[in-house]
C-alpha cells in the first residue's frame, strides 16, 4: 500500500505538495505528484494540510484527522503582541483546585507543538494531589540540604513551611521522554511553552519549575519513583500551574533590545 494517495480529479496539479515537502519525498509528474521515497517521511502532514483542493492524503498524517483553519479567526500584531507580553510566571496560586478537564487540555495543546524533526516523543505526567505536591517540595529542599545549596529556598521551609519550590500550586505537569532519546529536553521546552502560553485562556496560571527540575531530572532522582517513572523514561520538563492569586495590571519591559543584521 502506498504511503500517499491522491485524488488525481481533484488535483490541480499546483506542485505545491511537492515544494513543500521537507524531505523531498515527492516529484511532481504529468498525472500529478507521486511518492519517491516514503520511507524518508517524517509525519509532518505539510502535503496534505497545504493542498488547495484536498486531493492529497498520506496514511502517516490523514486528512480526515486535520483541522480546517482557513475560516478562523486570527489575532492581528497588536493582539498577539498583548496576548504574548501580557503572560506572567505566576508564583502565587489559589488553594483551588484546577478541573481535571482543563490540565487535559494543557497538555492537549503541549502535544501540538513543534518538535525535532517532528520526532515528538514527549508524554506527560499530571499531579494534582496534594499530598504527592507536598511530598516532591519536601523531597527537593532534602535534597538540596544533602548537597549544600540554595540555603534561601530550604530556610523557609524549615522554618515556617513555606513552599519555596512549588509555590504552592495545585498541579504539576512533567513532560517525560524515553530515556535515550537526545532531543527529549529541548522537545519538551517547546511543548511547556505552548502549555504556558495556552494557559491563562483558561483562566491558569503557570510558572516554569526549575529549582524543582535541578533534583527532578537528576540520574536517579527520588522523584521518579514519588512519580512512578518506568526505568525507560526521564523527566526532561516541569511546569506549575493553578489559579493565579494575583492580578497584573501591566506587561512588564524587559532589557533594552539587542540585535544587528549581517550584510
Amino acid at each position: 500500500m502506498n504511503l500517499i494517495s491522491v485524488n488525481y480529479q481533484k488535483c490541480i496539479k499546483c506542485g505545491l505538495c511537492v515544494k513543500e515537502c521537507p524531505e523531498f519525498i515527492l516529484k511532481l509528474t504529468e498525472n500529478g505528484p507521486e511518492e519517491v521515497c516514503p520511507e524518508k517521511c517524517i509525519a509532518c502532514g505539510h502535503c496534505v494540510a497545504i493542498c488547495p483542493k484536498e486531493a492529497m492524503d498520506n496514511r502517516l498524517s490523514p486528512l480526515s484527522q486535520q483541522m480546517t483553519v482557513k475560516d478562523f479567526p486570527k489575532l492581528n500584531h497588536e493582539e498577539a503582541e498583548i496576548f504574548l507580553r501580557s503572560r506572567r510566571s505566576i508564583r502565587s496560586y489559589k488553594e483551588s483546585a484546577v478541573p481535571r478537564e482543563k490540565l487535559t487540555k494543557l497538555v492537549n495543546i503541549a502535544h501540538y507543538a513543534p518538535s525535532g524533526h517532528n520526532l515528538q516523543n514527549i508524554s506527560y505526567v499530571i499531579v494534582d494531589d496534594r499530598k504527592i505536591l507536598n511530598e516532591a517540595v519536601r523531597i527537593v529542599l532534602e535534597e538540596f540540604e544533602k548537597d549544600n545549596i540554595s540555603p534561601e529556598f530550604t530556610l523557609p521551609y524549615r522554618e515556617k513551611g513555606t513552599d519555596t519550590i512549588l509555590r504552592g500550586a495545585t498541579a504539576l505537569i512533567l513532560a517525560v521522554s524515553d530515556r535515550n532519546f537526545q532531543r527529549g529536553r529541548e522537545n519538551s521546552i517547546l511543548t511547556l511553552t505552548y502549555l504556558e502560553l495556552y494557559a491563562p485562556t483558561l483562566g491558569l496560571g503557570s510558572c516554569w519549575a526549575g529549582m524543582f527540575e535541578r533534583v527532578a531530572m537528576k540520574e536517579n532522582s527520588p522523584c521518579n519513583q514519588l512519580f512512578q517513572i518506568p526505568e525507560t523514561k526521564k523527566i526532561t520538563g516541569a511546569v506549575m500551574v493553578g489559579y493565579p492569586k494575583y492580578f497584573y495590571s501591566r506587561a512588564v519591559d524587559r532589557n533594552p533590545l539587542e540585535y544587528r543584521f549581517v550584510n
